[in-house]
């Protein structure tokens, strides 16, 4: 119908040289992507401790026999801030400088943070003013602490006595350790910083500075927005398509749910024939797979890699999540260093 109402007006509809319509290369491109029914809300979360003083954290399964690496990925529960506490008495573990919290709480809790994964609260945690790209910065034992911070989304060393900390709130946090050579890494990456291949870039940085070999390495995907809960945009699929042969494995179509139309279906009744009525399907991408995928292709052994935490925006009790918060909310840290040797 449009074509033949172009057609008299002397004009054409815009087609693609291999002859289909913008239209048409779109939906085709969408139908490999992999239909999926509404995804329910994560599993109970397993895994989990609760230090003495109160901090409620995660540790990688197999981690602890490495007896000279310090490690965990924090939760909101144990600190002092009331910023973001829905209720209760209790305060929140904020480790991130946020405009709503005081600074002064912030520094308690990460002091509370450095005492669980270390067993001192002295010891200095150093950070990055993340930027969503593929920079990675080498710490030395005098930097931790560091004024101003450094620009980046990757740190890593190989010197004992501080931690290393990345802050996310949905982002993927990846922490790395080469066992053989006792270097230690962590990664901050969001949608973009998968794009940029923060982690393919961080492991080929740990290569080239300390001689890590890939089949040496641990890694530990930590707490973040799972597939069931990260809607995105085409936008998104199309930087990914740009840069990953597999992207498309990374994506699915998931049915758009409308928590009033579950609950009230009478006020949607219409006239439609059965099929034309149904809900619009949105892409969500598995920021947990694509960073796997990552560490795959650097080389670390499938083994070695291991998913720690739970979805972030299922279980916002536990995490802080950006979107389940409508983007007021606090700051996880995931941590790694080098226990001294005494």
């Amino acid at each position: 119908m449009l074509d033949d109402l172009l057609g008299r007006a002397g004009l054409a509809q815009a087609r693609p040289r291999h002859g289909r319509t913008l239209q048409q290369a779109r939906s085709e491109a969408l139908k490999q992507l992999t239909p999926h029914e509404p995804a329910g809300p994560c599993k109970p979360l397993t895994g989990s401790e609760i230090t003495a003083n109160g901090v409620h954290w995660f540790r990688t399964p197999g981690w602890e026999k490495i007896d000279w690496l310090w490690h965990g990925f924090s939760t909101r529960i144990g600190g002092s801030s009331r910023t973001y506490a829905v209720d209760g008495p209790q305060g929140e573990l904020n480790l991130g400088f946020t405009r709503e919290d005081d600074p002064e709480v912030v520094r308690r809790n990460r002091a509370l943070m450095a005492e669980a994964i270390s067993g001192s609260a002295d010891t200095p945690i150093a950070t990055l003013r993340q930027i969503h790209s593929n920079l990675v910065v080498v710490v030395r034992r005098a930097d931790a602490g560091c004024i101003p911070l450094p620009k980046a989304d990757g740190l890593m060393t190989a010197d004992p006595g501080n931690l290393l900390g990345v802050q996310t709130a949905d982002c993927t946090p990846v922490l790395v350790a080469d066992r053989r050579r006792r270097v230690v890494a962590a990664f901050h990456a969001g949608w973009r910083g998968t794009v940029h291949r923060i982690v393919e870039s961080g492991i080929g940085r740990m290569r080239l500075e300390f001689g890590s070999r890939p089949e040496d390495l641990l890694a530990a995907i930590g707490p973040c927005i799972r597939l069931c809960c990260y809607p995105v945009g085409e936008e998104v699929l199309s930087a990914f398509d740009s840069q990953f042969s597999y992207a498309r494995e990374l994506f699915v179509e998931i049915e758009a749910t409308n928590p009033v139309r579950a609950r009230y279906p009478a006020i949607f009744l219409n006239q439609r024939a059965p099929g034309h009525g149904v809900e619009p399907h949105r892409l969500h991408l598995d920021l947990v797979e694509a960073n796997r995928r990552q560490l795959l292709a650097s080389g670390v052994p499938p083994r070695s890699i291991r998913v720690v935490g739970g979805c972030t925006s299922c279980h916002p009790q536990l995490f802080f999540s950006h979107r389940a918060s409508r983007g007021r909310t606090g700051r996880m840290m995931s941590v790694i260093g080098i226990r001294p040797a005494h």
